[in-house]
């Protein structure tokens, strides 16, 4: 796979020695593996690598060695970027926040993305948004591309980004390349059972968090002959249970999971009036994406996600969101 905007990004790095990699205010599997392999690639071919996130790296996620090394403060002193996993600088609310996103758009900045949506970063210097699975692929076949070395460490960090964001190599965003991929990293030295392993371990859950979970369960809610599940999730609970787990992803695949269910959305009401939605489709049903979009986020067909921070009330948006997925869905 050659792309087009690869000898500019070399040409890019090549020109900079502190690059800062950026992932935005919701970091998954894949922007924080993809932002750590980064990290490992930069260190080989003799830059100095930061690592910036605005938000804390979900504790589900801490079983990839290097998340400890994500700050939440924007380093002074850089000379270009990074932005992985990423479609919309509106992803950076933190950075705005801050007063800093204007200092990222002065320098040149390297968009690396896989979402088969428009990039609206405008401060982009080069976007790399290919069609794969995750932007883990992406990586390696820039590594390839430009001969970038490749260490231990950052072919398994790849490999934990193409199988998260993939969910095992099962969406249908997976291709034959992407497989190819996996094993040729297989190959190279990566257990994908030992990386699986580690993840497990991390992420046994506590009986607070089992009981928890039974109380989520209990209060799924579904719509449109069952086609749409949803759950509201209120910041006391965000507070109460986010350093354990991300409170979302312990009920997201039970809500896919129903007969007749096409769609899973769950919505997170934070205290300072702002919410997120976090939406998977089930196969057949690639509508998360374009749902997504309708309120000015994005992601894949089958997984995706936005945020709300107008002050709109959350009835009016819960409400629109399953008129929308349904008109969606009916529309198939």
């Amino acid at each position: 796979m050659k792309y087009p905007e690869a000898e500019q990004i070399k040409s890019i790095i090549g020109s900079a020695q502190r690059i800062v990699i950026l992932q935005a205010d919701n970091p998954d599997g894949d922007s924080l593996g993809s932002a750590l392999a980064l990290e490992q690639i930069l260190h080989e071919i003799g830059k100095e690598p930061l690592l910036y996130c605005g938000v804390d790296i979900p504790s589900y996620l801490t079983y990839m060695p290097g998340w400890d090394r994500v700050s939440k403060d924007l380093p002074n002193n850089f000379d270009a970027s990074i932005i992985v996993d990423t479609s919309a600088d509106s992803l950076f609310e933190q950075l705005v926040k801050t007063s800093q996103k204007s200092w990222v758009a002065t320098k040149p900045a390297i968009v690396l993305d896989h979402h088969d949506v428009p990039n609206s970063i405008a401060f982009a210097t080069v976007v790399c948004n290919q069609t794969a699975v995750a932007t883990g692929e992406v990586i390696y076949e820039l590594a390839q591309q430009l001969d970038w070395p490749l260490n231990q460490s950052a072919k398994e960090l790849i490999v934990n980004s193409i199988m998260s964001d993939s969910l095992g190599l099962t969406t249908s965003a997976t291709t034959g390349r992407s497989i190819h991929i996996v094993g040729d990293l297989v190959d190279g030295g990566v257990s994908i059972a030992a990386l699986d392993q580690k993840r497990r371990e991390l992420q046994g859950k506590s009986p607070e968090l089992i009981k928890y979970k039974g109380n989520l369960l209990q209060r799924i809610e579904y719509y449109a002959d069952n086609q749409v599940a949803t759950i509201t999730i209120p910041w006391r609970e965000i507070e109460l249970y986010s350093s354990q787990y991300n409170p979302s992803m312990l009920v997201l695949d039970e809500m896919r999971g129903s007969i007749g269910t096409k769609l899973a959305v769950a919505f997170k009401l934070y205290n300072d009036g702002h919410m997120t939605a976090k939406i998977r489709a089930n196969y057949g049903s690639p509508v998360a994406g374009k749902l997504a979009e309708h309120f000015g986020g994005g992601g894949h067909a089958y997984a995706a996600g936005f945020k709300i921070a107008n002050g709109k009330p959350f009835d009016e948006i819960k409400t629109d969101c399953i008129r929308v997925a349904t008109e969606l869905l009916d529309a198939l």
